[in-house]
């Protein structure tokens, strides 16, 4: 298997020669170019995954090349080798133009091969980053929501037929899935899109405030009450108004709010004049509605009037496609609101959130990986960055004798977990595990070493 293409860009014939077949000994495809003029034309037809280019070879500018690649091709990581003066160059090549490393002659192979191999794991993840980019632009994001999946796509479907009209919706899905997002996305859909949307969150405000909360008061109405107040019909007219946890509003008020959805009427506490409203209702519920009916908490002739048309929000759990959409979305969105450099999650960090079970949905991953781009101080995210996050699934499987794996996990990924998981099986007995494997213990080293050299192994 090919480990990377590498282009050396080079005025020594002998030097790309020797360094050329060095390389390729090491598992490279290698390609080179003598002179400046057709790098380019070389770059578009060999699509190198990193470049190597001496700083100090007669007719190479190296700013004008990392110039010319930046603007042509961003995501390849490009190595100067330098001598003499040209030194400073090339530390100014990085500095100011974005070389990837430099190195003096004559140059130690062994250690250009490792800057090498996380140069072209650089790049891959550059380019996996920006597929997910135009995946989200294309065909991943659908108003605030982000996820492709098959589930998510039912999701869409159905915002996109019932946001043209004015029929209440009833958004149902566990806690952090996204139900304000859901509700959002139908307003913007609609031709409310202009008019106000506010969302109140029937589990946040103490039953005694949700009454003016919801339709306001007068002047002097309570103890307190000292000046008149808008409720949220008042404020949301002619747009929306998305009650969240509509299950936790105390039950005499859920039969004052059907009066207001039937009769499109609102008083002010303290008042009996008629406010006419028109407001579209979305309504929202961590709970099982018919289950919260027979507990007695939600009222089944309000229920049946809020859900002409129920949308329910999957767990992130079944819909982990859309993890690596999702990453990148919030990576790009908090990066930037916190002004840090992240850019992407690296593969063996998403390997890490594959394999837990996110209870809190949405909203825990957007806690994760905000933590991780506020301690990242480079542009790809990696699985320390993550600690001392409490991933419950990964405990669960070093306790259990069994491992689940969400449908599409890659071949490589379920192969390291079960190695892994059987090393702490047999208290890390290599023999014991191997013989339990089915495969040789040369190949359980082999195996290793190679996670080892990848990062992917558990810091212990």
């Amino acid at each position: 298997m090919v480990k990377g293409r590498v282009l050396i860009i080079d005025g020594d014939h002998q030097h790309t020669a020797s360094l050329g077949e060095e390389l390729k000994s090491r598992g490279y495809e290698v390609n080179t170019e003598v002179g400046r003029s057709p790098v380019l034309e070389k770059v578009d037809s060999f699509a190198p995954t990193a470049i190597i280019t001496d700083a100090s070879a007669p007719g190479i500018d190296a700013f004008a090349i990392l110039r010319e690649l930046r603007a042509h091709q961003p995501h390849t990581p490009v190595i100067l080798i330098a001598k003499g003066s040209s030194v400073e160059i090339a530390l100014r090549a990085i500095q100011e133009e974005g070389a990837y490393h430099y190195f003096e002659k004559p140059v130690d192979v062994d250690k250009l091969g490792v800057v090498l191999e996380r140069a072209v794991e650089l790049s891959q993840a550059r380019r996996e980053n920006e597929i997910l980019r135009r995946q989200l632009r294309d065909r991943g994001a659908f108003g605030e929501l982000v996820g492709e999946s098959e589930t998510m796509q039912k999701v869409y479907n159905f915002i996109e037929q019932v946001a043209s009209s004015s029929a209440s919706v009833l958004i149902t899905g566990e806690s952090g899935t996204g139900k304000e997002l859901a509700a959002r996305t139908i307003h913007n859909l609609s031709p409310r899109r202009n008019a106000p949307f506010l969302a109140i969150n029937c589990s946040a405000i103490p039953d005694t405030l949700m009454e003016s909360e919801l339709f306001g008061h007068e002047n002097g109405a309570f103890t307190g009450a000292v000046s008149r107040r808008h409720g949220c019909f008042e404020l949301a007219n002619t747009g929306t108004l998305l009650l969240d946890e509509i299950g936790e509003m105390p039950s005499l008020l859920q039969a004052k709010l059907l009066r207001v959805i039937e009769e499109r009427v609102v008083h002010r506490l303290g008042s009996r004049k008629d406010i006419s409203v028109d407001v579209r209702i979305l309504a929202a519920t961590n709970r099982d509605p018919h289950g919260a009916v027979r507990d007695g908490t939600l009222r089944e002739d309000l229920l049946y009037r809020l859900n002409v048309i129920t949308i329910h929000m999957p767990p992130l759990a079944d819909r982990m496609e859309d993890l690596p959409l999702l990453s990148q979305h919030l990576v790009t969105r908090l990066a930037a609101k916190h002004g840090r450099p992240a850019k992407f999650v690296s593969s063996a960090a998403l390997d890490a959130l594959r394999f837990h079970s996110w209870p809190g949905n949405v909203r825990e991953l957007r806690n994760v990986i905000e933590r991780a781009v506020v301690i990242c101080s480079g542009e790809q995210i990696e699985r320390h960055h993550f600690a001392p996050y409490p991933f419950e699934q990964r405990r669960r499987i070093r306790d259990e004798d069994t491992i689940t794996f969400p449908v599409g996990a890659p071949l490589e990924v379920i192969e390291r977990q079960m190695i892994l998981r059987t090393l702490d099986k047999t208290e890390n007995n290599k023999t014991k595990a191997a013989e339990l494997l089915g495969i040789s213990l040369k190949t359980l080293h082999n195996k290793l070493n190679a996670y080892k050299a990848s990062g992917l192994l558990d810091k212990k």
